[in-house]
């Protein structure tokens, strides 16, 4: 909107332009913290989300490997133990006609 004062149109226009300014120094200030955060953050040696990710992926197998095989140790200790409960039972004694002695005279 122009208006026919000059007086009102040359402080607009440098209205404009200073917003301008502020908003391109906003956008260095913006790229320059980003540029000083992503330094910080290769200093202190942090992950990226995909080691992260296969990481996590990583140990999740890891866990399910280990409960497979702590069942399969159980079946097998129980397979152990059964012939060993069987062991310790008295067993029967095994009935035998008894043979009478020949006499020899």
């Amino acid at each position: 909107m122009q208006t026919r004062n000059p007086l009102l149109n040359d402080f607009a226009e440098l209205m404009t332009d200073a917003f301008g300014a502020a908003q391109a120094a906003g956008d260095e200030a913006r790229s320059v913290f980003r540029a000083q955060a992503d330094r910080v953050i290769v200093d202190m040696d942090l992950v990226s989300r995909e080691e992260y990710d296969a990481v996590k992926a990583a140990l999740a197998a890891g866990q399910e490997e280990i409960e497979d095989l702590k069942k399969r140790l159980d079946a097998l200790e129980a397979r152990v133990a059964k012939p060993a409960s069987r062991a310790t039972k008295p067993r029967k004694k095994a009935t035998t006609a008894k043979k009478t002695p020949k006499s020899t005279s």
